[in-house]
């Protein structure tokens, strides 16, 4: 039988509620039997230890040395323990406090979703596939406990979709219309392929009663007296009412559709041919059938944002600890670390904002930054991407850090890119966006489609509608462009966002969607707002399985 690897001993430790010291799991990594040798390692300790000493594990490890076999497996045989994959429990969900499963009579319409490696419908927030907690220091020594050694030519990072240095926009009114024209021309191509679709001016010279197709964007939605629902679909010809009926099945999404996202429709012309009565609705969406890339070896990527440095709210203790814990031989596969959005407080983003800040200057705040940068190792690949408290513009697309920003973060050779971007780690595309849409598509939707406790629900949605921000001139603010950046065109494998502060995590027709919590504790801000924060929270992603491991510090 193949050893187990220091990680599966910490994953399996981590099953079970313990913790270990280095050398204890060095010793479980040697035991022919893992389970078994835990099993009994476990017992041997007070009730109230939650961390294996070497001391503790070696008597177990000799006796089954000595034996040549473990109690409960006389055949030699072990239990499976797949690296990077979680316990489970009787319905394979790997943690059983989670939130319910999804039920028979919710809508069709509702994304198929699963929580981490679970295969089944159910998907998770806080209640990690496999939760573990780690100082990152030798308990004995109090010193980092391994020096990292990778070949820099195994790896790759290709960075797409990112307006830095290709900003066009003036605010002229043919910018605003250069940028809709693009999000229609492409988001349309993904949905003529499944419907039969004419020009609006051409549909408004059929015959009544004709059956017809639309490819459009909305431009308005309202109730009818009767409850049913208008909504006026555009495209590059004209617009045209299209009426959904509140007794048929598509009625069910209709609280989903938001203005200027794009939707194909199908349905059959008034006797009069002047409205659209709908029969099924489209959107660009996931096929359910995709199926996402991994990386050829065992290779890690840790997935953050929301750092908030300057803030008297920083969480540095959990920071330290986590930067620590990356030093360590359970963490020497994370070789790359990406940060989705604000590295820094930032100054004058909220109300009384300056009564908070432990640094008042934003230079300062990146220096502070670096120094924090400074504690990862040094040989990690870091990719850090802009968010809406970062000294960026704030209309999106964000392109990347000035000059003089890179300057004071270059720590580690950190590369850059803008918000959003689209990155790809050794075949694995991770989309990264920082989130503020978030905040409009939660305002916007019924409270169990979009919520802050899951943030991954409303993720889900900006995947359904292949848009990152598809509502203009609300609280999103959007740059025009002659490219609509926002625009999901290619699918990505991994949709990491931050912004809201909460943690939240499933699977949406095979794309893995993580919003990775954050770095500060609550604000007076936050408070205000009911926003309880995920602070100390660490995705990390195994990019040959795309198996997800959440570390707590």
């Amino acid at each position: 039988m193949p050893r187990s690897t220091p990680v599966e001993v910490v994953n399996e430790l981590a099953t079970r509620g313990y913790n270990a010291e280095r050398e204890a799991v060095t010793l479980l990594a040697r035991a022919d039997d893992l389970e078994d040798a835990i099993e009994r390692a476990t017992e041997t300790v007070p009730d109230e230890a939650l961390t294996l000493s070497a001391d503790d594990v070696a008597a177990v490890v000799r006796t089954a040395d000595a034996t040549g076999s473990s109690p409960g497996h006389t055949d030699g045989s072990s239990p499976d323990t797949r690296s990077g994959s979680p316990a489970t429990d009787s319905d394979g969900s790997g943690d059983s406090a989670t939130t319910p499963a999804e039920t028979p009579d919710q809508p069709p319409s509702n994304p198929s979703v699963s929580s981490g490696t679970a295969t089944h419908e159910n998907d998770r927030r806080t209640d990690s596939p496999l939760e573990t907690k780690g100082s990152g220091r030798d308990e004995a020594a109090g010193e980092r406990t391994t020096e990292r050694s990778v070949d820099p030519d195994l790896r790759s990072l290709d960075v797409q979709g990112d307006v830095t240095g290709r900003s066009t926009g003036t605010g002229e009114y043919a910018d605003f219309v250069a940028t809709f024209r693009d999000r229609y021309e492409r988001l349309s191509g993904l949905l003529r392929s499944r419907v039969n679709h004419r020009p609006t001016e051409a549909v408004d010279a059929m015959a009544g009663g004709s059956d017809a197709a639309i490819v459009g964007m909305i431009a308005d939605i309202r109730s009818t007296a009767n409850g049913h629902w208008l909504v006026e679909l555009e495209d590059t010809t004209g617009t045209f009412p299209c009426l959904i009926l509140k007794d048929r099945e598509i009625a069910s999404v209709v609280d989903e559709l938001l203005l200027d996202e794009l939707v194909a429709v199908e349905g059959t012309l008034a006797g009069d041919g002047g409205i659209l009565f709908v029969d099924e609705l489209h959107f660009p969406d996931v096929p359910r059938t995709y199926r996402p890339s991994t990386a050829d070896r065992h290779v890690r990527a840790a997935l953050i944002s929301d750092v908030h440095v300057g803030s008297q709210e920083f969480a540095n203790e959990a920071w330290s600890a986590f930067a620590d814990w990356l030093h360590t031989e359970d963490a020497a596969a994370v070789e790359y670390l990406l940060v989705a959005g604000d590295m820094v407080e930032g100054v004058g983003v909220y109300p009384d904002q300056d009564e908070e800040l432990d640094i008042v200057d934003i230079y300062e705040q990146y220096e502070a930054f670096a120094e924090r940068l400074k504690e990862v190792p040094g040989d990690m690949e870091i990719l850090l991407t802009p968010g809406n408290h970062d000294a960026v513009r704030l209309a999106e697309p964000q392109p990347g850090f000035d000059e003089e920003l890179r300057e004071i973060m270059s720590v580690h050779d950190a590369r850059f890119s803008g918000n959003p971007s689209t990155v790809t780690i050794e075949g694995v595309t991770i989309l990264m966006y920082h989130g503020v849409s978030l905040d409009e598509v939660i305002a916007e939707l019924p409270e169990e489609k979009a919520n802050y406790d899951e943030p991954h629900k409303a993720m889900y949605q900006l995947l359904k509608k292949r848009h990152i921000a598809p509502q203009y001139g609300g609280h999103t603010r959007l740059a025009p462009e002659e490219r609509d950046y926002l625009v999901m065109e290619e699918i990505p494998d991994v949709f990491h966002t931050g912004h809201v502060h909460k943690l939240g995590y499933g699977k949406y027709h095979n794309v893995l969607a993580i919003n990775s919590g954050c770095w500060q504790e609550q604000t007076s801000f936050q408070k205000s707002v009911n926003i309880d924060p995920d602070v100390g929270y660490a995705p990390i992603l195994d990019l040959d399985t795309l198996d997800l491991t959440i570390q707590k510090f």
